[in-house]
């Protein structure tokens, strides 16, 4: 049986594709089969016929374009997957969805144009829940294929932690960036809002919409970045820093994490105390039901207006969990709207100034309410992700041991405004604290038997215990964080 997660590093790749000890056709053909191997299984990409026979044809022209390594750019020949709501000339956008494709097509997405003037190849497209809401895609985690990789960036975070690509990029409005990161097991970067374009992406709620990418360690989203993002500095990202101060959001927020996930969590912090970072617990949020009424009302009204005219064409074709967020969203006035518009601008001044007085660096908290769920009819709570994204704030997860049932945990960092650089060098340090925890208790584990559970890079997850929403984060909210389980969905 082939097992189904394997790391590959984008920052070695690349570097030896530069170099030209690697060659894109190589990787092209290493990439192929790889697809090949595993996505039966996984089904992070979306069917292409064609598939090599396109890429080896990109990669002898990257080959031959420039052959000078000197004069090779910094992602050159490097195999990427991009997200089914990203247009890329010559492969068609669905989106997840049963719509014509050629009604969702148009200019090709700038970040796609990035990528090639990095010299990117572009491996295809990565299975996406139906237009981003919440609606699951057929992707299953590579750790378990019982349960869910996350939405609504499945198959970017999927095909990642599976090698089936180095990088992938995905989308987040509320949580689909961080929140497969965490399930699969993968860094999942999300920038600041409006630091990646996004021209030529699907719109959902444009508020928040933001792009983002999967590798599988700091460094690799860190290069990424260093060609996606607009202003990139990237002498804040080079070398070590001043540790950062981190702050814990103590309250009603923090409790919507299930007992492993907190249990987890407590664990984090007192290595990140041991190994010489200052933690404090800062109270924020008490009105928290409130800020996620406001971001609901917004999203839920922004969606409802991205597809106004595709849904009065093509509404029948929509699935349950969309056409729910749009039909609520149409309910929504202006005047409803703008109100809540007012109260985001309140809320993220007053977590600016919560941050400042307490003197944080960097947020930290739980990427997911707990592991991967069973079962792929839903995609997990974003809940975990909202006040961040909702304040448009860059986040990133970091792979932060596991669950009792050996899936995998993530611990989300998040920075100020306009800091993501300052973000990926703590997170590089924060990173080195948990992978040398990781090594000490696999060392320690080895050999103790795990039962059905099996630790360690390349391993196949086959068993363990459900994730069926007990504990704090209860059955009485709908996957997307909202209060009910029938109820209509949002962006993930």
């Amino acid at each position: 049986m082939t097992n189904l997660l394997k790391k590959r590093s984008l920052v070695q790749e690349a570097a030896a594709l530069r170099a030209g000890t690697d060659d894109p056709v190589d990787a092209v053909h290493r990439t192929c089969d790889r697809i090949d191997a595993v996505d039966p299984e996984v089904r992070a990409f979306v069917a292409e016929t064609g598939r090599r026979t396109r890429l080896l044809k990109a990669a002898r022209r990257a080959a031959a374009a420039v052959r000078d390594p000197a004069g090779r750019p910094v992602l050159h020949g490097v195999p990427v997957g991009i997200k089914d709501i990203v247009r890329v000339d010559g492969l068609p956008t669905r989106a997840g969805s049963a719509l014509p494709p050629e009604v969702l097509g148009g200019r090709q997405a700038g970040v796609v144009d990035r990528l090639y003037a990095a010299g990117a190849l572009i491996a295809g497209k990565t299975v996406t829940a139906e237009f981003a809401v919440t609606a699951p895609g057929p992707t299953r985690n590579p750790h378990n294929p019982a349960h869910t990789p996350g939405g609504s960036s499945s198959g970017s975070a999927a095909a990642v932690a599976a090698g089936m690509v180095p990088l992938a990029i995905g989308t987040q409005t509320v949580g689909s960036m961080i929140r497969p990161a965490a399930y699969c097991g993968v860094v999942g970067f999300k920038p600041g809002y409006g630091r990646i374009p996004v021209d030529g992406v699907i719109p959902n709620a444009a508020s928040f919409d933001t792009l983002g990418c999967y590798a599988t360690d700091v460094a690799g989203v860190a290069l990424a970045a260093s060609v996606l993002v607009d202003g990139w500095r990237p002498e804040a990202v080079v070398g070590p820093g001043p540790r950062p101060v981190l702050g814990v959001p103590a309250g009603p927020y923090l409790e919507r994490a299930d007992d492993a996930a907190l249990r987890a969590f407590e664990e984090q912090q007192e290595l990140l105390r041991s190994a010489g970072y200052t933690v404090h617990e800062v109270p924020v949020m008490d009105d928290f039901e409130q800020i996620v009424e406001q971001l609901f009302t917004m999203n839920r009204y922004e969606v409802a207006r991205a597809h106004r005219d595709w849904f009065a064409r093509f509404g029948d074709r929509y699935r349950r969990q969309t056409t729910a967020a749009i039909q609520e969203g149409r309910m929504i006035g202006d005047a409803a709207y703008e109100a809540a518009r007012i109260r985001r601008h309140a809320f993220r001044a007053r977590l600016a100034a919560d941050r400042a007085a307490a003197g944080v660096d960097l947020w930290i908290a739980p990427s997911a309410t707990g592991p991967a769920p069973a079962g792929l009819t839903t995609t997990g709570t974003s809940i975990m992700c909202l006040p961040w994204s909702n304040a448009g704030l860059p986040a990133l997860s970091l792979p932060a041991g596991r669950a009792p049932n050996g899936l995998p945990l993530g611990l989300q960092l998040i920075g100020g405004s306009g800091t993501d650089e300052e973000l990926l060098q703590g997170a590089a340090g924060i990173e080195h604290v948990l992978n040398g925890e990781a090594r000490k208790r696999d060392v320690l584990n080895r050999g103790a038997g795990d039962g059905d559970v099996a630790a360690g890079d390349g391993a196949r997850v086959d068993g363990g215990g459900r994730n069926d929403g007990g504990g704090r984060n209860g059955g009485d909210r709908r996957d997307d964080g909202g209060p009910a389980p029938d109820g209509p969905a949002l962006r993930a």
